[in-house]
């Protein structure tokens, strides 16, 4: 797994336990819909750091604890 999709899954993971819709974290996150719509599109192919900022601060967490997840344990070399 990519980095980019594991970023994308661990938002998708929390807005399923908070049950929050990508809409609404757009909105708590003061970022368009479009933007969370992209993050999660497999054909796109980064989200910068400072969007997961912003997306984190939506759902009220740092950035430690958002990246604090198995999912990011085992994730593919970026470097080709």
């Amino acid at each position: 797994m990519s980095v980019k999709d594991a970023v994308a899954e661990r938002f998708l993971q929390i807005c399923k336990e908070r049950n929050i819709k990508l809409n609404e974290l757009a909105n708590r996150s003061g970022v368009t819909p479009s933007t969370a719509y992209s993050m999660v599109d497999k054909s796109r192919r980064d989200v910068s750091v400072v969007t997961v900022k912003k997306f984190c601060d939506g759902l009220d967490i740092s950035l430690r604890e958002f990246f604090d997840s198995e999912i990011f344990d085992s994730l593919e070399q970026e470097i080709v």
